[in-house]
């Protein structure tokens, strides 16, 4: 089984990342395709690997999969054996409402506060209302699930799971824009900080020769 993973730069395709970080957290050994995104020939490119013309985008062997959740699914199926999902079964419900939550909503934090990997934590200004609010969830969602699941490690489930891969690029706009959020979700922030994949893609973000200015707040 050979598996190629489809990502966008590094410095800021925050659904490349999650895909990644999964697969890098997990020993799952994939190539990498990159693609820097919003350049002339960028969409062709694209659509070459995925009808979507979007990242991420896995093949394994004839099969393809897009779209984060969908990449997160398959990969459980394929090896089962590893936790991808919590075991517990109300941890594991909690685990995948959280990400689908993640996956669909949270519209005014990302519009507001860009994913930018190489980007100096520094303050810009305060969070809309609505900005606000998408934080504020997040924060408690985070609490939620590790005062119930995350006695036995740093993770929301304790153990690093699909969940935490979907919401590792919410730690870096958290830290990047200096947001006020909970000592606990501080606590949280620091361990996916500290995970070797991660700071190997945020190296990397860093060392990319592209920069794209509707990100560079």
């Amino acid at each position: 089984m050979t598996l190629n993973l489809l990502i966008g730069n590094k410095a800021y395709s925050s659904w490349s990342l999650r895909a990644w970080l999964l697969l890098k957290q997990f020993d799952i050994a994939f190539e990498e395709s990159l693609v820097p995104l919003y350049g002339p020939e960028s969409k062709e490119k694209l659509l070459a690997f995925s009808p979507a013309g979007k990242v991420p985008a896995l093949r394994c062997d004839e099969i393809l999969v897009w779209e984060s959740l969908a990449i997160v699914e398959f990969i459980a199926e394929r090896f089962s054996d590893l936790a991808i999902w919590p075991r517990d079964p109300a941890a594991r419900a909690l685990a995948r409402s959280l990400s689908a939550e993640m996956h669909s909503g949270f519209t005014a934090l990302r519009g507001e506060y860009p994913t930018n990997f190489r980007r100096a934590p520094r303050a810009i200004a305060s969070p809309s209302p609505a900005a606000a609010a998408d934080i504020a969830r997040i924060d408690a969602a985070w609490r939620d699930a590790r005062e119930r699941f995350g006695a036995h490690g740093p993770f929301l489930f304790g153990e690093f799971s699909a969940a935490d891969a979907m919401f590792a690029p919410v730690v870096c706009r958290f830290s990047t824009y200096m947001l006020d959020v909970s000592p606990q979700a501080q606590d949280y922030m620091r361990a996916i900080e500290a995970l070797p994949a991660y700071r190997e893609w945020v190296e990397s973000g860093r060392a990319e020769p592209w920069t794209l200015d509707k990100f560079e707040k």
